[in-house]
């Protein structure tokens, strides 16, 4: 991780590891490793297939990663989706 452009890659997993602390671990008692794993096992599967971000424009990381299109409707109008900075990230 001492490479150039590196920090960016850092950002997106320390945000993912913070939304994971607040979100699911600090919320549910987990008393043994086992309801730890299942318990974050749905968090991650709600996290990319379920909760829309908004850095990707209302989309959820699967819909991102496979390249769904976007649904029209209230928001961001496909132009300024197409020029979202957060959206070429991401892809």
């Amino acid at each position: 991780m001492d490479g150039r452009g590196r920090w960016l890659d850092n950002v997106f997993i320390e945000r993912l590891w913070r939304s994971m602390k607040y979100e699911c671990v600090s919320l549910h008692a987990f008393e043994t490793g086992s309801e730890l794993r299942v318990g974050l096992t749905k968090w991650i599967t709600h996290y990319n297939g379920q909760r829309p971000h908004a850095a990707l424009a209302g989309r959820t990381p699967d819909e991102a990663y496979h390249d769904v299109p976007m649904p029209s409707g209230p928001g961001l109008t496909p132009d300024q989706r197409a020029n979202s900075s957060a959206v070429r990230m991401a892809a």
